[in-house]
């Protein structure tokens, strides 16, 4: 009693046989139906929170995500667009924290 099928319909089915192998074509997909860029959303969040309540942490965080955003980046229009917006907020807030005037009520 014999498990394999010496069929010849099961031979060109084969995944083992090097000559019916077909090599992976991934399927297109649009930029509207690619997964949502967490990282870079997180970016602009503390980026916008490290301009407006000026801090230096969130300024940090946003600078993070924003590295973590580029190197997953899927789409280069779309996704470029909010890493460097996320950018500048994180440079902004990081610059006026550091350089800019200080906060009343705080000493320097």
């Amino acid at each position: 009693m014999s498990s394999h099928n010496n069929s010849s319909s099961s031979s060109a089915n084969d995944p083992r046989q090097p000559s019916t192998a077909k090599p992976y074509v991934p399927s297109v997909v649009a930029a509207q139906d690619l997964p949502v860029d967490y990282s870079g959303f997180i970016a602009v969040i503390f980026g916008v929170a490290g301009v407006m309540f000026r801090y230096k942490l969130s300024s940090w965080l946003a600078i993070i995500f924003c590295a973590q955003s580029l190197a997953n980046m899927r789409n280069l229009e779309n996704d470029l667009k909010q890493i460097s917006m996320a950018m500048m907020f994180a440079i902004m807030g990081l610059v006026t924290n550091y350089f800019g005037p200080a906060r009343p009520g705080t000493k320097s």
